[in-house]
């Protein structure tokens, strides 16, 4: 009798021992999915926050493209020459932008600015890449079908000389000779206007100037 208590007690033992094997598998199973679930949680928001931050990236170039990022206005000196009294954003982008003026002064442009080391140009450019090239210092002279073409042949030639000068036409603008700089311009009358010299005196890599010593070459060449 005392052998079959002591076989029950083993047997009763052994069942436990068992429960609690199989008690520690289900322990270990809950453990590893509760790990397998957070894991997939944490990535989860690991990849919502960095859609996101893509997202409102993309945002903010959208609004730069759209100069929404550029505010103020024109202020004519005593000396002819407009200045941009406000906001004039400096963001890259890839996209057009809407400009407040034509040409434009600064604002949002392209990463790649147009080769501004006495360059002149035959076609019409991007605004977006010659604002960069505004950023670093250059002078832009625009002309239009209007300009006479001695002038347009005088100025073209003092451009070539000129270092951070660029030059092309521009139909879109209201006068047919302008100057430009970073957030300055002004028109002229033709190539022997003493403000030409003026204009480059002062703004060829002037104060004005917010990437001052930037390159000018190692950009776009049309």
């Amino acid at each position: 009798m005392g052998s079959a208590k002591n076989k029950n007690s083993a047997e009763r033992k052994a069942r436990i021992e068992e429960m609690r094997r199989a008690e520690r598998s289900r322990e270990r199973r809950s453990r590893i999915l509760t790990i397998t679930a957070s894991v997939v949680v944490v990535v989860g928001l690991v990849v919502g926050c960095v859609v996101l931050v893509q997202n409102q990236s993309d945002d903010s170039a959208d609004t730069a493209s759209d100069g929404k990022t550029t505010s103020g206005k024109f202020v004519t000196g005593e000396d002819g020459v407009k200045t941009w009294k406000g906001t004039l954003s400096r963001n890259h982008v890839s996209k057009s932008v809407k400009y407040a003026s034509e040409p434009p002064v600064g604002g949002d442009h392209n990463q790649v600015w147009m080769n501004c080391n006495g360059d002149v140009y035959t076609e019409q450019l991007k605004n977006e890449h010659a604002v960069h090239s505004l950023e670093h210092g250059a002078v832009w002279v625009t002309y239009t079908s209007k300009a006479a073409k001695t002038d347009v042949d005088a100025l073209a030639a003092k451009v070539k000389k000129t270092p951070y000068t660029l030059m092309s036409p521009d139909e879109k603008q209201t006068d047919p000779i302008m100057l430009s700089a970073w957030g300055h311009q002004r028109t002229v009358t033709g190539a022997d206007d003493p403000n030409v010299d003026k204009f480059f005196e002062k703004y060829v890599q002037g104060e004005q100037t917010p990437e001052k010593g930037a390159a000018c070459q190692g950009g776009l060449p049309q």
